[in-house]
């Protein structure tokens, strides 16, 4: 038989949740059949490991924007914060703008700018001047499966993408 490296796959943290699962059904004589169909917390999971990739992406590119400029003015450095030490949004800070990301369902991720003078407002598309909605929503969708991917627009999401669109706006806007 050949050894198998646990290495070579991406996720195995789901087959020890299983075992585990199954050890502490045997302890405790609790059978729970059907939490693997349960939509809801499939999708409370995923929205709280997509805020936490968005949030760790985001502190690397922000450290490293800082180090770039450390040289250079101080207090224009990016600050990334959580808000009430929740898990569900977290916020960048620079010369009173804010790029606020908030996990407002388990569904729904908004994405959106918050400044001082001018109120609420979304990152730029395409040839747009002013963005036609406050914030955008990044909308989480049930596959076969139950594979969750977030979408925009309909459309599916890459992090890296994401955070450097949000990034690059945020760096544009804020250096006023």
């Amino acid at each position: 038989m050949e050894s198998i490296n646990v290495s070579d796959y991406q996720n195995v943290s789901w087959i020890e949740s299983l075992a585990q699962e199954e050890v502490n059904m045997e302890e405790s004589g609790i059978i729970r059949f059907n939490d693997h169909l349960n939509t809801q917390q499939l999708l409370e999971e995923s929205s709280l490991g997509f805020v936490n990739k968005l949030k760790d992406r985001f502190e690397f590119y922000v450290s490293l924007f800082n180090q770039y400029r450390s040289n250079r003015d101080n207090h224009r450095s990016i600050k990334v914060f959580r808000v009430s030490n929740t898990v569900n949004d977290f916020i960048l800070f620079r010369n009173s703008l804010k790029l606020i990301i908030a996990r407002r369902a388990p569904d729904v991720i908004s994405i959106g700018f918050l400044s001082n003078t001018g109120g609420l407002f979304a990152a730029r598309l395409g040839n747009e001047n002013q963005s036609v909605h406050a914030i955008h929503e990044i909308k989480a969708h049930v596959g076969p499966f139950n594979t969750i991917s977030w979408r925009f627009q309909g459309e599916p999401v890459e992090i890296e993408a994401l955070v450097k669109y949000y990034l690059t706006e945020f760096v544009k806007n804020s250096s006023r």
